[in-house]
């Protein structure tokens, strides 16, 4: 698939499963994140990948995270199964430093862009993702369990696999709508 018809075709697929990326893919995946845009060369992102046991460790780390907030019953299920819906789940989080040049948002926006190429370079390769944020990404419980400290952020939990059906035909917005010119 050329560039152009991947960017112009970019889709989330929410349903995932196995096989989830494999170590070269995985490798493909990680170089297209750090070539994001970045300021300075501050390499503004970490991520945490979660597959196997991972994914049940992440889920520990919901659940704890619902519990916390008064969830129960079904709640709680529901955020321990979360993170097995697709067989890998990159958390890309923002890691901020100081800097005269480089505010805080712009880092954030780095670390979103790596969290875009990695989808894309997922789809390039016969993959699905969908990026995902949701109160977890928010949630002090989560932050503290992955070391998400300060201005850090959690920009997205994104879910990899094969996907189950194919995507949609989505109409797209016209770029014209949002388009002015000085």
């Amino acid at each position: 698939m050329d560039a152009l018809t991947l960017l112009t075709q970019r889709h989330s697929a929410p349903r995932l499963s196995e096989p989830g990326p494999d170590s070269q893919q995985l490798d493909t995946i990680l170089a297209a994140a750090v070539k994001a845009p970045d300021h300075m060369a501050l390499t503004p992102w970490q991520f945490v990948i979660a597959q196997g046991e991972g994914l049940l460790k992440l889920g520990e780390i919901f659940y704890q995270a619902a519990k916390t907030k008064g969830e129960s019953g079904e709640g709680l299920a529901r955020a321990r199964l979360l993170p097995t819906r697709a067989p890998m789940v990159i958390t890309v989080i923002a890691k901020v430093q100081d800097h005269p040049k480089v505010p805080v948002i712009e880092q954030h926006l780095s670390a979103g862009c790596a969290a875009l190429a990695m989808q894309m370079a997922a789809q390039a390769q016969g993959l699905g993702g969908i990026w995902r944020t949701g109160s977890y990404a928010f949630d002090p419980t989560v932050r503290e369990s992955l070391g998400v400290q300060g201005d850090d952020q959690i920009v997205g939990f994104l879910y990899l696999g094969t996907p189950l059906s194919r995507a949609p035909n989505k109409r797209s917005p016209d770029p014209a709508d949002y388009v002015s010119f000085l």
